[in-house]
């Protein structure tokens, strides 16, 4: 059974949070971080009539590949101004015929 995704995610940001606080910043690695994410087991029951996976904890109702796209969104990076700032200067620094070509 998959993990729900949504109370997963709030699980992680508490868990990096309390890490952070009681690590000190030379102390910290990945691994470690990655560990007690592993931990992290919120199982969701599946509705057999409606093939739809039902987490109890949040009331999540979801297909298997919604869970997989809620998942994968969650998981993506949030641009940040600087990322949004490095694209422009990349495109600014193209020739006009690249610009065009785009």
């Amino acid at each position: 059974m998959p993990n729900c995704p949504e109370c997963t995610a709030r699980e992680k940001k508490k868990i990096q949070a309390k890490y952070e606080a009681d690590t000190p910043e030379e102390e910290r690695g990945r691994d470690d971080l990655f560990k007690l994410y592993d931990e992290i087991d919120i199982p969701m029951k599946m509705d057999a009539a409606t093939k739809h996976f039902i987490c109890k904890r949040c009331g999540l109702y979801a297909t298997r590949e919604q869970v997989s796209d809620i998942r994968y969104k969650l998981n993506q990076k949030e641009r940040t101004r600087d990322d949004k700032h490095d694209d422009y200067l990349e495109w600014w620094s193209k020739s006009k015929k690249e610009k065009q070509e785009n």
